[in-house]
Parts: C-alpha cells; structure tokens; sequence
C-alpha cells in the first residue's frame, strides 16, 4: 500500500521520538488514527477531553523533552487550548495536530470549521496549517524543531481531507536535530560581572527553572560569594537539596526568609528566572540577570547587568574569575532568618487539626514523609499550590509539575496521567483541590484505562480555597466559593479506581501508607479545614486593611459562626497580622 500524509506524519514522529498521542478520536482524525496503529510504534492515548490531552502531554514534555497531541475539526482542537497555553507559557516542547474541515470547505462558515492561524496564534512559537501534501513534510519538520529548540507550542493545521492523500517527500530534511551549544556572555562582559560581584560584599543568588541543570555550580558560586539562595517555586525541586546555602523560596507562595534575603542583600543576581511577580522584587538593591532568552531581560526588575548565557555554562568561565569571600556575616544572618522561618512553618504541622478539619498543612507534611525520594508531585492552582510549596522538600530526584505561569484550575489530574506514562517507574501523586478535580473528573476513567499507579490526594475543603482568600484580603465577603462535593470515594470506587476517606487526622498516616503500597491508582478523599489561610511572606497594609474589612462585615451580617472558625482556624497567623 502506497504511504499517505498520515503514515508520513506517524513516521516523522516515531523517529522524533515521540512515543503517544494524547487525543480523543474524531472524524478528521481518523486516517491519522488508522495510521497509528499500522505504524505499531506510537501509542493512542484515549483521553475524555482534549484538554485533559494538552496537560497530559504538557508534563510528559517536561520530563522527558518532546511530547504531542492531538484534536479533532472544531470543538475538539479548541479543547485544547487552556491546556496549550499552560504548556507554551511553562516552556514544555509539545507538538499540537490541528486537525480540520477538508480544504474545499475553508471560507464558507461550514460545519465546525475554525481558523488554526488565528486561533492558536497566542500559545504557540510556531502555527501553521498543511493545505497540500507538499507542503506537510516540511512544516512539520520546522515545527519540531520550533517546539525543541524555542522550548514551546507548535502547532500543525491539518486539514482531514489530506491527511490520505499521497506523501510527498520533502526536497528539504525531515530530520529533527536536536543540538545543545554551548551559550555564554562574551569575555568582557563575563569580566564586568566578575568585577561587579567582587566589589560588593551582601550578596543574594535568586534561581529559577533556568538553572536547573548547574545545580552544582551555583553552590560554588555561593560558597566563593557567601551569598545566600532563593529560589522560585519551579526552581524549588532542583536547587534547595544539599544547598546549606538555601533560604527558601519567595513569591505569593514562599516565605519571608527569601523575601529578606533579596531586599537586604545590596547585589541581586538573577539565574535563569523570569519570575513574574515584580511586588516582590526589591528596587534599591544592584541586580544582575543572566538568562538563555535575552528578550526577557530587565522585564521584571530594574537591571544593572543583563547578560545573555545558559546559566551552567556561563558560571562555569565565571567562577575561575571570582574571589573567595571571607566575610559570611550577611549569610550568617539570612541563614538564621531561615532556621526561624522553617521552626514557624512546623508549628502548624504539629497541630494536625480535628475532626472534618484536618489541617492542610499537616497533610502535606505528612506526605512529604511518606512519598518515594524521587516521587513527581503534579499541584493544583490554588491552595494545594501553597500547601507543596511550603512542605514539599525536593531530593534532586523529585519533580513539581503545575500550571504556574498560566495558573489555570484542574492541572493536577491530568498531568498526572502524563507524568505516569512518561515515567513509569516513578511514583507519581497529584494534590487536587477538590474544585479542580470536579472540573475534569471524567478522565479518572483514562487513568483507570491505562492502569497508571497515580495517588490522586484531593483536599476536600468544600471551598475555592485561594478565591475564598483573595475575597478576605480585598474586604470582600466571601461570595459562591462553597463546593458541594460528591462522594470522592464512591466516585473512585464506581470508576474502578481505590476510594480511601480520611476525616480523621489520627488516621491520616495510616490511610496514606495504604494508598501509597496499593499497586494501581488511588483517590485518597481528606477533608480539611476550610478556613486554613496561606499568608504571603510580606504582609501588605492594604492586605491587613482588606482582612479586618472582611472581618467586619462578616459580622454585621450576622456570619459570627464563620468568623469564629476563621479566627480558631488561623490562630497562629492572625497573631503575626494583627
């Protein structure tokens, strides 16, 4: 039988690399689909949305480089999207096929017909759609290597009536070739920065997933330096472990020991960071960036030195040229800041809670415990975001996946099903808000499917935890953020899936040992305490005005009960507030 675009485009992936398709099948679908399984060598993953596909493949590109997608004419493609963004924005190489309407029928408003160009123009570096066979082979090439080498979307128009027509080989090459250069400031401005790091004695390191890899060569740095580390919260897994230099992360989620550390030092470097909330950058201090993308330089605090580099490689030519440091009482003072920081973070894991209220924060703990050393944590938006954040200790093996720079709901579930088939071997549990896990609660049937060992831990507060929050900090009565759940366990159980409740904080240990040792996928149900706050590390006037705004008119109209719970539940915070 004579190869078609659809066999084409099978084997241009297989030799890509690519080892599944996460998609739903559809009519514009179908020769690529019956491809597929000729070819013998990609697998179909069934997913119950196709949003569900872009997540999924969205971490399994995180973790093992390139991964791919798929959705139908229509609806089916325009599912995608949400999950798209989140995967452009977190810089995860994913190839999206667009299929669509047969090329006769553009232009004329029919059934489910969309324009690819416009539609994902947003959340891709590349976007284009195949309306000959000549012209595939070529695109798809360019879009591979767009989706490798920018580290994001690229997305193929594929209209259904080509997808069997005959392949046409390209004139160009259809290889993907996947280089790593070696990227670094030039030799006079790697001397400008030595000499600016060896006049300047309080100095802060602030990591972000860009320096994932020099995990070893940034501790150099702050040993010769005497600086103290900060990190992000996507940084978090690769560069706290076996750091006696790490003061925690800052953000809306960290705390205040990174936060001082940044505002007091008086030279700031920035590794490999585009870390999006400038509030929480200080403004007096000298900072350096160093970053792979020049085109992010200084767009979130005012520069001294920005500086084109991958961070391993440039700290590599930059350490021979650094003096040693012998001064360590700034680090001293941040360093103890932390151990303080760290002691207040385990007061609230010593009270587990009660009853139907179990505290979040010793849930995580808990698991943080419990979990296998190179265990791929996948976090809700929200407070589950805050409660890993805080609690979640990385090993150098251990890996956070979230949706946080598109900071979209529902992201837990369904990048657990990539992360599982990505790897394995590895022990994967997802910390779902139980808002987030209603949203897509159909695919718990494609980990039941696929029989993938995923721990799903729902923290079942009955609430949208951070709206509830957010409407607190404005002065705002919290207004339609009650949940009315189902049963979780019973769902689990009608889906096949392991159902364990725990409501009861003396049972907590017991009942996550059960879900971890169980072989296949488990939905462990806590309900916690619906009023458990989140405080960020540097506390705002207008925060704190908000709060007591909040408080007050709770109590006019006439919701004493539930600010009692508020003020039992948040003791020890409300102590440093007020």
């Amino acid at each position: 039988m004579n190869k078609n675009v659809s066999d084409q485009l099978v084997e241009t992936l297989v030799d890509a690399g690519i080892q599944r398709i996460y998609s739903i099948a559809g009519d514009s679908l179908n020769h690529v689909n019956a491809a597929i399984h000729r070819n013998g060598k990609i697998k179909w993953i069934h997913v119950r949305h196709e949003e569900t596909a872009a997540f999924a493949a969205g971490a399994e590109a995180q973790l093992n480089g390139l991964a791919c997608c798929a959705g139908s004419s229509g609806p089916g493609h325009v599912h995608l999207i949400n999950g798209l963004y989140d995967a452009h924005r977190s810089s995860a190489s994913v190839l999206a096929i667009a299929s669509t309407i047969a090329t006769n029928e553009f232009g004329t408003g029919f059934f489910q017909e969309t324009n690819t160009i416009k539609l994902f123009d947003d959340c891709s570096c590349y976007n284009q759609i195949a309306t000959t066979p000549a012209q595939f082979p070529r695109m798809l090439q360019a879009a591979l290597q767009h989706a490798v080498h920018k580290k994001g979307v690229a997305v193929i128009g594929l209209p259904g009536d080509i997808t069997d027509l005959p392949a046409i080989e390209a004139e160009t090459t259809t290889t993907l070739f996947r280089n790593q250069p070696v990227i670094r400031p030039s030799e006079g401005e790697l001397q400008k920065l030595a000499k600016l790091l060896n006049s300047h004695k309080k100095i802060t390191i602030f990591c972000g997933l860009g320096a994932s890899e020099a995990h070893k060569e940034i501790i150099q740095l702050a040993e010769k330096l005497k600086a103290p580390i900060a990190y992000s919260y996507r940084a978090k897994m690769a560069i706290q472990h076996d750091n006696p230099y790490e003061v925690g992360l800052t953000g809306l989620l960290g705390v205040a020991s990174a936060y001082h550390a940044m505002h007091d030092c008086e030279l700031l470097v920035l590794l490999g960071t585009d870390f999006p909330y400038t509030p929480f950058m200080p403004v007096k201090n000298k900072i350096v960036q160093i970053d792979i993308k020049p085109e992010i330089l200084g767009r979130r605090a005012k520069l001294d030195l920005g500086l084109c580099g991958d961070v391993k490689d440039t700290l590599q030519v930059l350490l021979p040229l650094l003096e040693v440091e012998e001064d360590t009482d700034f680090l001293d003072l941040q360093l103890e800041f932390y151990q303080e920081v760290k002691k207040n973070l385990q007061t609230y894991v010593e009270d587990p809670g009660k009853p139907n209220e179990i505290n979040p924060e010793f849930v995580a703990s808990m698991i943080n415990d419990l979990a296998a050393k190179d265990a791929i944590f996948t976090v809700d938006t929200g407070m589950c975001n805050v409660w890993a954040a805080r609690y979640i200790d990385g090993t150098g093996k251990r890996k956070m996946l979230g949706s946080f720079n598109h900071g979209s709901m529902a992201n837990a579930m369904p990048q657990a099903i990539g992360a599982a088939l990505a790897r394995p071997d590895q022990q994967v549990i997802a910390f779902c808000g139980d808002g987030g896990l209603s949203m897509m609660l159909g695919d718990l049937m494609t980990i039941v499917q696929y029989q993938l060992p995923v721990k799903i831990i729902a923290f079942n507060n009955q609430s949208l935890g951070m709206i509830k929050l957010e409407m607190q900090v404005a002065g705002i009565p919290d207004l339609q953020t009650d949940m009315l759940n189902p049963d979780f366990v019973k769902v689990a159980e009608a889906m096949g899936i392991l159902g364990i409740g725990i409501d009861d904080p003396d049972d907590l240990k017991s009942g996550l040992e059960r879900a971890f040792m169980h072989e296949g996928p488990v939905l462990v149900s806590i309900q916690t305490d619906p009023n458990a706050l989140a405080m960020p590390p540097k506390l705002e006037f207008d925060q704190m005005k908000g709060f007591a705004l909040y408080m007050g008119r709770m109590m006019l109209s006439g919701r004493m009960d539930e600010v009692f719970k508020v003020i039992s539940s948040n003791y020890k915070h409300l102590g440093d507030v007020f």
